[in-house]
């Protein structure tokens, strides 16, 4: 079996970082047809996530993210491709806009 561990900093703190969260869980339950169930506590919330071949926990506090996931058998060859789409669907929620020296608030980019 497979196994996915992605951790990601921010500096959102809890409440932000919730919001982010139950996105991620709405978006892989329709992208993904993934089961998620969301328990929120007082320091860390975790989303716990099933569907036929993937079975997981992200973890959410105030300092990072932190997804753990179980591939099967036949999921487990694509290991590498699922790690890189988890990894970008989660980068683009943690995107925060930056803001100009004027002000304004604009859209970071990569480098």
């Amino acid at each position: 079996m497979a196994e996915l561990n992605i951790v990601r900093e921010h500096a959102l703190g809890l409440p932000k970082a919730r919001k982010i969260a139950f996105q991620w869980a709405e978006q892989v339950e329709q992208e993904f047809a993934m089961q998620c169930n969301y328990a929120q506590g007082k320091h860390e919330d975790e989303v716990d996530f099933v569907r036929s071949g993937v079975k997981g926990s992200l973890t959410v506090t105030k300092t990072h993210f932190e997804l753990r996931a179980q591939l099967g058998f036949l999921l487990g060859a694509f290991k590498g491709t699922i790690e890189a789409e988890i990894v970008k669907n989660l980068d683009a929620l943690l995107a925060v806009p930056a803001k100009n020296p004027s002000g304004k608030t604009v859209k970071k980019r990569d480098a």
